[in-house]
């Protein structure tokens, strides 16, 4: 079993590359099915096209939750630490339609060390295959110290 990291194990700058993912019409499915949101600029493309885009708009959190640390390897350096996900924020810069393909990463900008535990910020970026940025913002983790 791999020993869990703590609050003092971390550094600024380090980085966690997520799998990319292409947003298909399955993802977008899954999405409305869990978020029960059925504006039909998620899910009708010609209602889209009608207001000017090329193609079904994915919702914000469709796309923000591409950045869930789960689907990389920072959970489990933190199996034993983690308290939890105490904040998530972020800005959508451009859109993002169905078959655009997510490259999400997390990179650690801020340590903020406190009596018995300390907060892990991260910056969330998420860029399409054209490498445009569609998504940026921020993760905080509360984590015990050793």
């Amino acid at each position: 079993m791999k020993v869990s990291r703590y609050f003092e194990d971390f550094t600024i700058g380090e980085k966690y590359e997520l799998p990319s993912r292409t947003q298909t019409s399955g993802v977008f499915s899954m999405f409305q099915g869990v978020s029960g949101d059925n504006d039909p600029i998620h899910y009708d493309k010609e209602f889209c096209k009608s207001k000017g885009h090329k193609n079904m708009l994915a919702h914000g959190m469709q796309v923000m939750s591409q950045t869930a640390a789960g689907a990389g390897n920072f959970p489990s350096e933190i199996r034993q630490s983690l308290i939890g996900m105490i904040e998530i924020s972020g800005k959508f810069l451009n859109a993002v339609y169905l078959d655009d393909t997510l490259y999400p990463s997390l990179e650690i900008i801020e340590l903020i060390p406190q009596k018995t535990t300390g907060v892990i910020c991260m910056k969330a970026i998420i860029k399409n295959q054209k490498k445009k940025v569609v998504f940026e913002g921020e993760h905080k983790y509360l984590l015990k110290k050793k």
